[in-house]
């Protein structure tokens, strides 16, 4: 199977987490996100087993929540020694909801309105990662006039392509998201911080991509953001003692794709900086990491009936499911690949060449397109893998569909963690 938390039962059905997944979507219908939160930890605890080990005990993980947001997931998240990345006063608020602690969030965003940085300073948010000059002269403004002095990193792009899509290719440095070194910019940026009156500088961070599936990327992030801090700490006497190096490791949506030692790239990559930090003599930075897609990516699949099967003579075959683009946009977007099945049909042949469409009246509602799955009916299951990252996040009510419920599984036990949405809701913000 694509994870090793994905089985097939004595009846031939898909399991997850040892549950029979047609069981499940008897019990809360479908669409229906199911999230394994057993999987969940074990992905966490690669990050921080390895960052401990590798980094010291002041390193630390930092969950992306825009992969994944919900109330749910931060118990989790803080259980398991992360702090939080959030890019959104309402995902500030979805953590703080759920206990998580102020002082372990990060507050990402390239346009904080001031509205977003009072919010943020009144909640005791610990850290602002600053995008750009107008944030850094509008967050020491507010935080002087409240009284409190904010700890900050700066958002620095080191002009690095690591070959992902370019839609989510960010550090480059034709970047919306940060000030790039290679123009003289972020020097410039590193001089204005240090010059707040309000504001503590603890370091830089750096974003280069997502689905990255090597290390090398991350040597070479590493290279140019010592030789940076280094030109800094000449420059201005500042020795930046923290390095947030983002998140970015991909995970398997497909058998073709390859399996990603997490564990063994931050060893390398902790050797690589640390080889780097001698050159320069400068000292072990903290180092902070934001998985988000390898933490909640492979833990969740979607669950879907199918409702047609068409075939158009001479050109190919669709089925079509309950759901779509409104709980999954990513292949609407990217063309992203997934691996589809019938759940309810694990031991058959998949032999049924087919593209699978949502239900929108939208002529782009495809799950995926030409994939072989076991001979489809009416009312049969469709499952999609890997899809715990972007899919629940980025839902929609396009053609005013409700989103799906997520379940959590631990244990062999299921419940719910998120309710299927009502008619009633969709018009709860209508006048």
């Amino acid at each position: 199977m694509l994870h090793d938390n994905l089985a097939v039962n004595e009846k031939g059905h898909l399991t997850i987490g040892g549950l029979d997944t047609t069981e499940l979507a008897r019990i809360y219908g479908t669409p229906l996100y199911i999230l394994d939160e057993d999987k969940l930890r074990a992905n966490i605890r690669r990050y921080t087993g390895a960052m401990a080990e590798c980094f010291g005990g002041d390193s630390m993980p930092l969950y992306a929540g825009k992969a994944l947001c919900f109330k749910g997931i931060y118990p989790v998240i803080e259980s398991e020694g992360m702090g939080a990345d959030v890019v959104s006063p309402g995902e500030i608020y979805t953590a703080l909801a759920a206990g998580f602690p102020a002082d372990r969030l990060y507050f990402h965003g390239d346009n904080k309105t001031d509205a977003d940085i009072a919010y943020a300073l009144e909640q005791g948010v610990g850290c602002f990662v600053v995008d750009n000059e107008a944030e850094l002269e509008r967050l020491n403004d507010i935080a002087g006039r409240k009284q409190i002095r904010q700890k900050i990193l700066l958002r620095i792009t080191v002009g690095l392509d690591p070959h992902t899509l370019e839609a989510i290719n960010t550090g480059r440095v034709d970047s919306q998201f940060g000030i790039p070194i290679d123009t003289g910019q972020a020097a410039e940026f590193v001089g204005k911080a240090l010059a707040c009156e309000h504001l503590e500088l603890l370091g830089y961070h750096s974003h280069i991509g997502s689905q990255i599936l090597e290390s090398d990327p991350f040597f070479d992030q590493a290279d140019i953001l010592l030789a940076f801090a280094d030109d800094m700490r000449k420059k201005y006497g500042f020795t930046a003692g923290t390095f947030n190096i983002g998140g970015g490791f991909g995970i398997r949506y497909t058998e073709a794709d390859e399996a990603v030692d997490i564990e063994g790239n931050i060893h390398v990559i902790a050797e690589h900086l640390r080889e780097g930090c001698t050159k320069y003599g400068y000292p072990m930075p903290r180092i902070l990491m934001e998985p988000g897609r390898s933490i909640v990516g492979d833990a969740c699949i979607t669950l879907y009936e199918i409702g047609q099967v068409k075939t158009i003579r001479g050109y190919r075959s669709y089925i079509t499911v309950d759901g779509g683009m409104t709980d999954n946009p990513r292949f609407a977007l990217y063309k992203s690949a997934y691996t589809v099945c019938v759940a309810n049909k694990m031991n058959e042949p998949a032999d049924f060449e087919c593209t699978v469409a949502g239900r929108c009246c939208e002529s782009g509602d495809r799950i995926q397109e030409d994939v072989r799955i076991a001979k489809p009916e009416r009312g049969d299951l469709l499952a999609v893998l890997s899809t715990g990252a972007y899919n629940y996040s980025m839902a929609s009510n396009y053609n005013r569909l409700t989103r799906p419920p997520i379940v959590m599984i631990s244990g062999g036990q299921h419940r719910l963690a998120v309710r299927r949405e009502t008619f009633e809701d969709l018009i709860n913000c209508d006048l």
